[in-house]
């Protein structure tokens, strides 16, 4: 794509064919739920199709000619990753079923592997579910404390909480770069070198960061960053764990099976060198070739720009929103956050706000948004979220902000 065509929302909405059309009476589809998974462009599509149609085969174990071509696109798509995140070694990145497979891979063989009685794994009240339970299931285990920092009144996390928690017991460190709920973009760096004060790891979620902002994890400086393909124009069905190398080659294999392995003996076995180690059977072949295809199409588009675009997006919709009475926008100031607005009324029941506007064409994520720990430190059950992408416009921001309204003075 030309830099023309990056920056024109509507010109990008071209390569979108799901966008393309009308639902419940000829509304045009506003798709804004970008924060729970994006949608494909044409070439994402077309290469899972062609590898489909002509080169798929089983990868690693043939010397036939579909096994090897296949193997050469798994592989490809590996180091299109390494770069898009500048990792420094390809073989430490792993693919994964998504981000909650990625975390539970180090929760499971990091975390069993090292935590002991009175060990503190440290996560902020933000956190998805999937940075949540993992460490709590394995917790209960080890026999270590599951803590968690607290927010400041206007949604960013607070630091001297941060700091206040930290201690030579803490041993890892895991929290969101960006809140999938509040929008709230975390000081991803700062937040990693004091958990290194303490010589505490640290695990990053960047799944709703990776495809929205340029993303090093050597200039972050952390042990271990995770995301999901379907979030960045790929396919479901597949994530990525990235982490330090020697991190990696020092902790157990996760699952066992074919494919993770050097050697099989009737007394034991030798697991295999990264990043085998972890990919035990057969792995998302078509998916990795597609997010290969994604990380092209990203790739192509200047990442600052989307960044600035979905600002520009969320300022607009919480301007015309706070006109709205009982309306209350949750998180910090757009400058403080992406491309998320989560928000409730007063009065108004999420669930029916939310379907009333999918009866106007917009498609909007309502619930806790598997943040639940979160919507209690809010003092709320459920909320409405809005979250955008690079296809989004300002006219559908602007027609959203018109259905709300409406919505409400019907509801009311």
């Amino acid at each position: 794509m030309s830099e023309k065509k990056a920056l024109d929302p509507a010109r990008l909405r071209q390569d979108f064919p799901i966008l393309n059309q009308t639902i419940h009476r000829q509304k045009p589809l506003v798709y804004f739920d970008n924060g729970a998974s994006t949608q494909r462009p044409t070439s994402v599509i077309d290469a899972m199709d062609q590898c489909y149609r002509e080169t798929y085969a089983n990868v690693h174990r043939g010397i036939h000619w579909l096994s090897e071509q296949a193997s050469a696109q798994y592989e490809e798509a590996r180091l299109k990753v390494a770069r898009f995140i500048n990792a420094p070694f390809p073989e430490a990145v792993i693919f994964t079923a998504g981000t909650t497979m990625a975390i539970n891979l180090v929760a499971n063989s990091w975390g069993r592997s090292t935590l002991k009685p009175g060990d503190e794994v440290l996560l902020t009240i933000c956190e998805h579910h999937s940075n949540i339970v993992p460490w709590q299931q394995v917790a209960a285990e080890t026999g270590a404390v599951v803590k968690f920092v607290d927010i400041t009144d206007d949604g960013r996390l607070d630091m001297d909480d941060l700091r206040g928690k930290l201690s030579d017991k803490t041993k890892i460190v895991a929290f969101m770069a960006v809140s999938n709920m509040l929008g709230t973009i975390f000081p991803v760096a700062e937040i990693i070198a004091l958990a290194k004060s303490v010589g505490a790891a640290t695990l990053i979620d960047a799944a709703q960061h990776v495809p929205h902002e340029p993303t090093d994890v050597q200039q972050w400086g952390a042990d271990f960053v995770v995301f999901s393909g379907h979030k960045v124009l790929g396919p479901s069905g597949i994530g990525i764990l990235w982490g330090r190398k020697d991190l990696l080659e020092s902790m157990p294999p996760f699952l066992g099976g074919g494919s993770m392995i050097d050697k099989v003996t009737t007394e034991g076995f030798t697991p295999g060198e990264l990043p085998a180690k972890f990919e035990a059977g057969t792995p998302p072949i078509v998916e990795a070739i597609g997010l290969g295809a994604a990380i092209d199409y990203i790739s192509a588009v200047s990442l600052q720009w989307v960044a600035s675009h979905e600002k520009l997006l969320s300022a607009t919709l919480m301007k015309r929103l706070e006109k709205i009475e009982g309306l209350t926008v949750w998180g910090p100031a757009p400058e403080h956050r992406s491309g998320i607005v989560s928000f409730t009324i007063e009065g108004v029941a999420a669930q029916d706000l939310a379907i009333l506007l999918d009866q106007k064409g917009f498609a909007i994520r309502v619930g806790h948004h598997c943040a639940m720990p979160l919507h209690q430190r809010l003092g709320i059950k459920a909320s409405c979220r809005a979250s955008f992408y690079l296809y989004n416009t300002i006219e559908e921001v602007e027609a959203f902000a018109d259905a709300v309204e409406a919505v409400v003075k019907r509801l009311r």
